[in-house]
């Protein structure tokens, strides 16, 4: 039995926000997949641009970080037990979230 891809549909960030470089966090154990869920995303609107990246291996981390300090969030999907608590720390550090399977 094969596992279903994880889709990814992120919207553009608001106009306001991209005159600078964008910040991301990755947060999980497999740094590699998490980097492939970037793909594309910074060549939107025909413009390459650079990003300022941050690694977390776990999502216990997120806690750490203050309100909206993230364009954007990939964070790999958390258990049971952690996801009301990454959910809630996902939407306040990060404008957009991406939550993949692990």
């Amino acid at each position: 039995m094969s596992c279903p891809r994880t889709s990814v549909c992120l919207t553009p960030l608001p106009a306001g926000q991209v005159s600078r470089t964008p910040r991301i966090l990755l947060s999980g154990q497999h740094q590699p997949t998490l980097l492939r869920h970037l793909d594309g995303f910074s060549r939107r609107k025909g413009q390459a641009r650079a990003f300022l990246i941050q690694f977390a291996e776990t999502c216990a981390l997120l806690k750490q970080y203050g309100s909206d300090r993230f364009d954007l969030a990939v964070i790999q999907s958390p258990t049971a037990e952690e996801a009301g608590e990454v959910i809630g720390h996902l939407t306040r550090i990060a404008r957009q979230g991406l939550i993949t399977r692990r």
